[in-house]
């Protein structure tokens, strides 16, 4: 089947935000907080395994401070810390510190050109994609991509492949003619059992992850044209 749309993840594909973007923003929250909690680079590593940032926080007090839930205001204190990191995390998007992976911008102009629908799938916040977008590619560039689902417009985040259906029922386009772009286990696994082709661009995070059944495993999009992708897409739909 032709290609007709790319579907991509965001953080971790199109840029590196995790590391220096969410962590830091997550430990500004904390301190502001009073909480005395900490994630350093490797703790939040073990933490990525948990998709969706209030999902990321109970976990870790589940683990690391159980006390703090067992408050019975622990919800809303939860809620109030992602409200706060979300704050932190844009204004470091606003700096212009986390720039594109290598390929993106090239990818998605490309893309364009040919007429291509581009569409986002993530766990991430929509403010927190607005952000990424206008920082990194153009002040327009939210209008550019004709779906974007993000945050909790679906029940369950990835793994669970409801955010791709999401995605793809708003599209009104099949699985098959549509490639989606990721770069976690959890990624892959929600658009995979979405029906949907999958390339993976590893990053630092997850280079050690389990990518079978992905269509490529690739560094970055670096040189990786569109026409390359629609050649990948043909022979894994044909």
């Amino acid at each position: 089947m032709s290609l007709q749309a790319l579907i991509f993840d965001v953080d971790g594909t199109l840029a590196d935000t995790e590391r220096d973007g969410h962590r830091p923003a997550f430990n500004a929250a904390f301190d502001e907080a009073a909480l005395g909690w900490h994630w350093d680079v490797d703790l939040y590593a073990d933490l990525l395994a948990v998709t969706g940032g209030k999902e990321r926080i109970r976990h870790y007090a589940a683990l690391y401070d159980p006390d703090f839930l067992a408050q019975p205001d622990a919800d809303e204190v939860i809620r109030s810390l992602h409200v706060a990191k979300t704050r932190h995390y844009l204004a470091i998007v606003a700096s212009g510190r986390i720039p594109l992976r290598p390929g993106v911008t090239e990818l998605i102009a490309e893309a364009r050109e040919a007429k291509l629908r581009l569409a986002i799938a993530t766990t991430t916040t929509p403010e927190n994609v607005a952000a990424l977008l206008r920082a990194s590619l153009a002040p327009d560039a939210v209008d550019w991509f004709d779906v974007i689902g993000a945050g909790d417009v679906v029940p369950n985040k990835k793994p669970a492949p409801d955010i791709y259906f999401w995605v793809l029922a708003h599209l009104g386009l099949p699985a098959q003619r549509c490639l989606a772009i990721e770069d976690s286990a959890n990624g892959l696994r929600a658009a995979a059992a979405a029906g949907l082709p999958t390339l993976v661009t590893r990053n630092a995070y997850t280079q050690g992850d389990d990518f079978s059944g992905a269509l490529a495993v690739l560094p970055d999009l670096k040189d990786t044209s569109l026409s390359a992708l629609k050649l990948i897409h043909q022979i894994k739909t044909s």
